[in-house]
């Protein structure tokens, strides 16, 4: 059983912010750039404390330019997923954050994850929920033949893109669109979502329940 915990700290200045937030990320770390971004020039009411992952990622690389701390916790160094579920409760609780960021990570969490911290955990979704959950939202809104799909944030339950919605923002299916197409424009409109919503909840316009 094995866990990979870096801390890379940035040096001490003052930065708006008002909530702590841990990001997890599978991926690229296209979000994760974005919420960077969005801190550092003053739009996010947030500080991205650190980035955990379940696999090596780029995100990973990204997160420690940006002089955060980053945990990686791959699900085979554990017995089970439950103990996988207990260990990445216990790494995000080194952090102590107000929210947690589900953005772009491909596990489903457990009640040993979302017991401790399910309350404030948000995940986001590549279409407008409730249709088109799991994996493939933007492949089965294109093969469904919609001329609208969008991106949801909502916050996480143990049933797979289920919980309660925060919020969505259409995008129009284009003729000619690809999936990798209106899943760049998904992505775009989801960026800006994810900043709004966290802000939203660091002035208690929404509020986690």
């Amino acid at each position: 059983m094995r866990a990979h915990l870096t801390a890379c700290f940035p040096a001490s200045r003052r930065l708006p912010y008002v909530i702590r937030v841990v990001v997890l990320a599978s991926g690229t770390g296209s979000l994760t750039q974005a919420l960077l971004d969005a801190e550092a020039s003053g739009a996010l009411q947030a500080r991205i404390v650190a980035v955990g992952t379940d696999r090596p990622a780029p995100v990973e690389r990204l997160a420690q330019t940006a002089r955060r701390a980053t945990f990686q916790l791959p699900p085979a160094d554990f017995p089970s997923r439950a103990d996988w579920d207990v260990a990445m409760a216990q790494a995000v609780s080194l952090f102590n954050p107000a929210l947690v960021v589900s953005a772009g990570f491909m596990r489903v969490l457990g009640p040993g994850f979302l017991d401790r911290w399910g309350r404030v955990t948000i995940n986001t979704h590549p279409a407008l929920l409730p249709a088109f959950p799991g994996a493939h939202a933007v492949r089965d809104a294109l093969a469904a033949g919609v001329t609208v799909t969008g991106c949801t944030v909502h916050r996480m339950t143990l049933q797979m893109d289920a919980g309660p919605i925060l919020a969505q923002t259409r995008v129009p299916v284009e003729d000619g669109d690809d999936e990798a197409s209106l899943h760049e424009r998904i992505k775009a409109a989801e960026r800006t979502q994810l900043v709004d919503v966290i802000n939203q909840i660091a002035d208690g316009a929404i509020v986690l329940a």
